[in-house]
């Protein structure tokens, strides 16, 4: 899938207005229908089932939907379970670029992600007020590792604001089918989800935020790893871990950091020689020498507490020369040429455009960080920015996204 892009000097971009804020609309029951049968050969492909737990105690929506993210065909699975209810998605701004009106007719409620809306929030009740369902993936991105990745704290607050029952939608599978860092490459897994009413209207008056958030936390813990182990899920595909050096780019051996390649079913440091094989269910193990992390969570686990070990020493630096593109308005992502992007115990800070644009974001900003591979076939992006402008930053240097998006988690941590 592709994005429209457009070059612009960024003195044009600066003068560019946002678009007009519009209310959600109800979505159009025969697109809804258009996705619906669309969905049908990718949820028939990974033989799609899901159970709805406690059904019998479902109340009449309109609901609050929350559902895991860990691939796009998150979006078939919902219309599978929904349709034809009419819902509409939070979604991310850059999804309604170059086709801003299919979206509303869908019902889709745009949004930046990571940046505090309030606009959002009034989108929302406006949907709800009027009969339509609201579904969210609260943790906003793709998870990397297949692990739950951080929830906005203020959530326990809002399912107390909407007054709605609250539904949550968790995958098993949808991560093994489409990993974010193996390029795309579709696998022949079993994808299931399971829907559950973790708070009904009673629940959402009688009980408090903390206990609310609770329940929602607990739903939202899992490793689809871990799963595949336990369930004996193969992965037989021979590129099962192309790739896998997007997310485990620092060797568990020698230490080094953007020496790892993943490619076929092995990952390989190229300055130390250790080599790992992917196998069918999920768990690496060295060719030789001893397997320090049999499974992938752990190492990135791992990665992140190196980096925060960082962050505490001083040591923590991003420093890359990189593309930026803009997003201001639906016609377009601008791109307004080359800049730098450096990140540090500070934040973000970017520059570029011939000295026009300058921007700093600091720490406490974000719980987390917008960032992903091959972004719309562009590149791998760490986005950043307010409710003015997103800047989307391609970098030059290899293999940051993963070690970017770990550091702005744990400063939001170390300076709250």
């Amino acid at each position: 899938m592709k994005i429209k892009t457009k070059e612009l000097p960024f003195s044009q971009v600066k003068k560019t207005e946002k678009p007009p804020h519009k209310n959600p609309l109800k979505p159009n029951i025969i697109l809804q229908t258009i996705i619906r049968f669309l969905a049908i050969f990718d949820l028939w492909q990974t033989k799609f089932t899901y159970t709805f737990k406690d059904r019998d105690k479902l109340e009449n929506g309109p609901y609050l939907i929350l559902m895991n993210h860990s691939s796009f065909i998150d979006l078939k699975i919902a219309s599978k379970i929904f349709y034809p209810m009419p819902y509409s998605i939070v979604c991310t701004s850059d999804g309604f670029v170059g086709k801003s009106i299919l979206m509303r007719l869908l019902g889709c409620i745009p949004t930046q992600k990571f940046v505090t809306d309030l606009t959002l929030i009034r989108d929302i009740k406006y949907s709800l007020k009027n009969g339509v369902s609201v579904l969210m993936y609260p943790e906003a991105s793709y998870s990397f590792d297949g692990t739950q990745t951080p929830l906005p704290e203020n959530l326990g607050q809002l399912m107390k604001l909407l007054k709605v029952p609250v539904l949550t939608v968790i995958t098993k599978g949808a991560f093994h089918r489409d990993p974010l860092y193996n390029g795309l490459q579709l696998r022949k897994v079993p994808v299931s989800a399971t829907v559950k009413c973790i708070a009904t209207r009673e629940d959402i008056k009688n009980l408090s935020v903390d206990e609310l958030t609770s329940r929602l936390e607990k739903e939202f813990t899992f490793d689809n790893f871990k799963w595949q182990l336990e369930n004996k899920i193969k992965v037989t595909e021979p590129f099962r871990a192309d790739g896998l050096e997007r997310i485990l780019y620092k060797c568990a051996n020698c230490k080094e950091e953007g020496v790892m390649n993943g490619e076929g079913i092995t990952i390989k440091c190229s300055n130390c020689g250790k080599e790992y094989e992917l196998d069918q269910l999920g768990q690496l193990c060295a060719l030789r020498g001893e397997t320090e992390f049999l499974h992938i969570p752990h190492w990135y686990a791992w990665e992140r507490e190196c980096v925060k070990e960082e962050l505490l020493n001083g040591t923590y630096l991003l420093d890359t020369p990189c593309k930026i593109g803009v997003l201001v308005d639906y016609k377009a992502i601008y791109m307004v040429g080359e800049g730098r992007l450096i990140h540090n115990k500070d934040g973000f800070t970017l520059t570029g455009c011939d000295g026009e644009l300058s921007y700093s974001q600091p720490p406490q900003a974000s719980y987390g960080l917008y960032s992903d591979y091959f972004w719309y076939e562009i590149g791998d992006v760490i986005c950043i920015g307010d409710k003015n402008r997103l800047y989307y930053c391609f970098p030059e240097k290899e293999g940051v996204v993963a070690k970017t998006r770990l550091a702005a988690e744990e400063l939001f941590k170390l300076t709250k």
